[in-house]
């Protein structure tokens, strides 16, 4: 057994949490790569408050028939970090929901590569920031990506362990 044997291909979902994902169905790496990203989502048991903040957001539609998009799709234990409050607030505002939601998506397929330094306007219109290197990125300096490149229809998504909220 070399050392190469235990390296996920250069293309394959990388980091810690990928190990939640379904091994096989809709909601595994290979039913999700099948499905837009909102509905590949939405067979993701981690990305349920995700899911129910897009659906909320009427953003469904707009997900799935973007091309060739990235989201940083942030996982249940992300938003359960926002106040109860804060978080109920926020999903009964659509707009500021929209807002939010909007942020995490760009308007371009990212490679980890492009994410080793990288800056880019998402479809709220502000820019988020990335580093990192391997299999350890993160977002704005406060989100780390959990299960990176995992493939979507239209999308590379980026789980990510922290909502991020657009400046302003």
């Amino acid at each position: 057994m070399g050392s190469s044997a235990s390296a996920a291909p250069a293309d394959a979902p990388f980091g810690p949490a990928c190990s939640s994902v379904p091994e096989d169905g809709a909601g595994s790496f290979d039913g999700m790569a099948q499905d837009p990203v909102a509905t590949a989502a939405s067979n993701n048991p981690a990305l349920s408050t995700l899911v129910t903040a897009v659906k909320k957001a009427g953003l469904v539609d707009t997900l799935n028939n973007a091309q060739n998009i990235t989201v940083f799709a942030p996982t249940n234990d992300a938003f359960a970090k926002i106040p109860k409050d804060t978080l109920n607030k926020v999903l009964a505002d659509k707009e500021q929901l929209t807002q939010i939601l909007t942020y995490h998506v760009v308007g371009q397929k990212l490679t980890p590569k492009d994410l080793e330094k990288g800056s880019y306007e998402t479809l709220q219109k502000s820019k988020l920031t990335t580093t990192g290197s391997g299999e350890s990125y993160t977002v704005n300096d406060s989100a780390k990506v959990v299960c990176g490149n995992v493939k979507t229809a239209n999308a590379n998504v980026y789980i990510i362990d922290t909502v991020l909220m657009p400046a302003g």
